[in-house]
C-alpha cells in the first residue's frame, strides 16, 4: 500500500518562513504538501532523491509582464529555468483586460510601447475572447500551464475602457468616470484579480508619445478605485510611481506621491507597492523614498518598495541591438541573418567599415560590462568594462566588440546597467524589510532587459557568495514574503496543507550562464533567455515540472485568485 503519490526524500528542508532548515522527507497527496518529517517507512508512487540538496518552496514572482507570452509558452520560460512556479502579471498598469474587440490592436500597441513585448507576437498569440477581466481570467483558467498564474488589473485598460482617448489627457476625469472605471475594479476583483496596477512614471507611453492612461490620474480617482479594494479586503494596489520626476532638493513629487499611496493604505487597509532602484543621477533618492515610506508606515500604512537583487541593464550584442545601431553600416546588419552578420565582420573590408564608423560616432566603453564565459557576472568592475577589454587587446572597444562575437559566435554580450548601478545600494535595499524583492521583469523589455533569472543571482551572490542573507532568510525572501504580500494562499510556504510547489536544489552547484538570443515568439520575433543550472527538480501542485533545466510535460499550473 502506498501513503503518498510523492516522497522527496533525505533533503535539508527549507520552508519558506525563514525558520531553520532541518533534515526531513516531503510526502505530497494530489496538489498539496501532507507530511514533513521522516518518511522512511512509507512508501509513494514516485520519489524523489533531495539528498545533500536543500527543498524550498516554489518562488513567487511578483512582477512579471507574462501577460500574452504564456498563451504560446506555457512553461513561462525564462522563471522556469529559475524555481518560479508561481508568476503575477498585470503589473504597471498595462493589461489586455478589460477590452472592446475594436481596443485590442490599441491595448497590443500599447504593450509593446511600454514593454517592449512584440505586438503582432501579442495580437497573433492570444484568444481574445474576453471583454471584462473576468471572463481574462477565465481564458486563464483554459490555457494550460506550467505555472500558477494571478493577475492584478491595470489602470490603462480600466481607463481606457471608460474614457477612450480622453483617458490619456490631463483633464480629471469626471465623477461619472471614475464610477465607471470603480465598476469594472469591482468585477475584476470579484472574478478574482490579486488587485489593481497603475503607471504614473512619464517614462511610460503610448506609440504616440503621449503617457500611458492613469499617469495624469488625480489621488481622487486613484483613492477611489483603492476604495474598491477597501471594500472587497483583498487586493494589493501597484505602482510604477512618479519617484524623483521634475523634482528639486525638497523632493516635494516625490513627497506627493508618497503621500497618496500611505493615503490609500490607511484608508483601505490594503498593502501597497512600487517599484524603486537607485541611479547615479540621483544617488540618494532610494534611501529618502525608503524614509518617507517608513514615516508614512508608522502612522498606519502599509506600503513596500519593491527592488531588484542587481543592477537594472540593457543587453546589447550582435544577435540583436548593438552599441553602434546608429551607424548605417552596422543599422544595415541589424535585419540580416546572424551568420551574415558575423560574415560582414569577418569580411576585411566591411569590417574596416564598421570600425571606422564606430569609432567615429564614440560610445562610452567603460559604461557596459561583457558577458562571456561559463558565468555571467553582474558585479562588475572597471576591468570587466568593454574599455578595459579593449585595452588588453591593444584595439578600439569597437573593435573588441566585433573580436567578442566573433569568438563566441554571436553570443557573447555586454550589459549597460541603468538602474541599480551601485550593488551597495541594492544590498542597502534589500536588506530593509520594509523592502520585497521584486521588479524581476520577466516577459517584458523581451529584445533589452534579460532579469527573469533575479532567485538564481540573488541567491548564488547575495546569499552563497557574499553571505548578505542565510539561506533561510533568502528563501523566506523568494517565497512567503512574496506570497504574503499579495495574498498569495497556501504557496510559498512548505507545510502540510500547502500546495505542493517545491523546488529541489544543488545550492553548491547553482550556476547563472549568460543570456542568449533566440527567435521563438510567435511570427519568429526574438527576445532574449536566460538559463540556470542547479535547479534539479521543480514541483508544481504535486507534479514534477522541471528536471535538471528540461520540462517533463507536466501543465499542472493554476490560476491564482484573490478570491479563493
Amino acid at each position: 500500500m502506498t501513503t503518498f503519490d510523492l516522497i522527496v526524500r533525505n533533503g535539508s528542508v527549507v520552508d519558506g518562513t525563514g525558520a531553520s532548515m532541518v533534515r526531513a522527507d516531503v510526502g505530497v497527496v494530489g496538489d498539496r504538501v501532507s507530511a514533513i518529517g521522516d518518511l522512511r517507512g512509507e512508501r509513494a508512487l514516485a520519489e524523489v532523491d533531495a539528498t545533500e540538496r536543500i527543498v524550498t518552496p516554489g518562488f513567487v514572482d511578483i512582477h512579471t509582464h507574462l501577460d500574452a507570452q504564456l498563451a504560446w509558452d506555457p512553461i513561462g520560460t525564462s522563471s522556469c529555468w529559475h524555481g518560479v512556479t508561481t508568476v503575477v502579471m498585470g503589473n504597471c498598469g498595462v493589461t489586455f483586460a478589460p477590452c472592446s474587440p475594436e481596443d485590442r490592436e490599441y491595448l497590443a500597441l500599447m504593450m509593446e510601447s511600454v514593454e517592449d513585448i512584440p505586438a503582432s507576437s501579442i495580437l497573433d498569440g492570444l484568444p481574445w475572447d474576453w471583454v471584462t477581466y473576468g471572463e481574462y481570467l477565465a481564458s486563464v483558467d483554459r490555457m494550460p500551464k506550467g505555472v500558477n498564474v494571478g493577475g492584478m488589473v491595470g489602470h490603462c485598460a480600466v481607463r481606457y475602457h471608460v474614457m477612450g482617448d480622453r483617458s490619456l489627457g490631463e483633464e480629471p476625469a469626471s465623477a461619472e468616470d471614475i464610477a465607471s472605471m470603480c465598476e469594472l475594479v469591482d468585477e475584476a476583483m470579484r472574478g478574482g484579480a490579486l488587485g489593481f496596477s497603475t503607471s504614473r512614471t512619464f517614462l511610460h507611453r503610448v506609440p504616440d508619445g503621449r503617457p500611458v492612461p492613469g499617469t495624469y490620474a488625480t489621488p481622487d480617482e486613484l483613492l477611489a478605485i483603492g476604495d474598491v479594494l477597501g471594500r472587497h479586503g483583498r487586493g494589493v494596489f501597484e505602482a510604477a510611481a512618479r519617484l524623483g520626476e521634475g523634482d528639486d532638493a525638497s523632493l516635494a513629487n516625490t513627497r506627493a506621491e508618497i503621500r497618496w499611496m500611505s493615503e490609500l493604505s490607511r484608508r483601505t487597509g490594503r498593502p501597497v507597492t512600487f517599484g524603486l532602484a537607485q541611479s547615479d543621477r540621483r544617488p540618494d533618492l532610494y534611501a529618502r523614498v525608503i524614509q518617507l515610506t517608513e514615516e508614512g508606515n508608522l502612522i498606519g500604512g502599509r506600503v513596500r518598495p519593491q527592488t531588484t537583487a542587481r543592477g537594472i541593464g540593457i543587453v546589447l550584442g550582435i544577435a540583436n541591438n548593438t552599441p553602434y545601431g546608429r551607424c548605417p553600416s552596422w543599422r544595415a546588419l541589424h535585419d540580416v541573418p546572424l551568420a551574415d552578420r558575423l560574415g560582414a565582420m569577418r569580411d576585411p573590408e566591411r569590417r574596416a567599415v564598421l570600425i571606422d564608423e564606430a569609432d567615429a560616432v564614440g560610445f562610452d566603453a567603460k559604461s557596459v560590462f561583457v558577458l562571456a564565459g561559463p558565468d555571467a557576472r553582474y558585479d562588475c568592475t572597471i576591468d570587466d568594462s568593454l574599455a578595459a577589454h579593449a585595452a588588453r587587446r591593444g584595439v578600439s572597444a569597437a573593435e573588441a566588440f566585433i573580436d567578442l562575437a566573433l569568438e563566441t559566435g554571436g553570443a557573447a554580450a555586454v550589459n549597460f546597467p541603468f538602474l541599480n548601478q551601485s550593488l551597495d545600494a541594492v544590498a542597502e535595499m534589500l536588506g530593509n524589510k520594509t523592502v520585497v524583492m521584486g521588479l524581476a521583469d520577466a516577459g517584458a523589455h523581451v529584445g533589452q532587459i534579460m532579469d527573469a533569472s533575479q532567485p538564481t543571482f540573488f541567491l548564488t551572490y547575495w546569499v552563497r557568495e557574499k553571505g548578505l542573507f542565510s539561506i533561510e532568510e533568502g528563501i523566506r525572501r523568494l517565497t512567503s514574503d512574496t506570497a504574503g504580500l499579495f495574498g498569495v494562499k497556501d504557496r510559498g510556504v512548505l507545510r502540510p496543507g500547502a500546495f505542493a510547489d517545491i523546488n529541489v536544489i544543488d545550492f553548491d552547484g547553482m550556476r547563472l550562464p549568460a543570456p542568449e538570443y533566440v527567435h521563438d515568439f510567435p511570427g519568429g520575433a526574438g527576445r532574449y533567455i536566460q538559463r540556470s543550472s542547479g535547479f534539479e527538480t521543480t514541483i508544481v501542485n504535486g507534479e514534477v515540472f522541471m528536471r535538471s533545466g528540461e520540462h517533463t510535460g507536466a501543465l499542472a499550473g493554476r490560476t491564482v485568485r484573490s478570491t479563493d
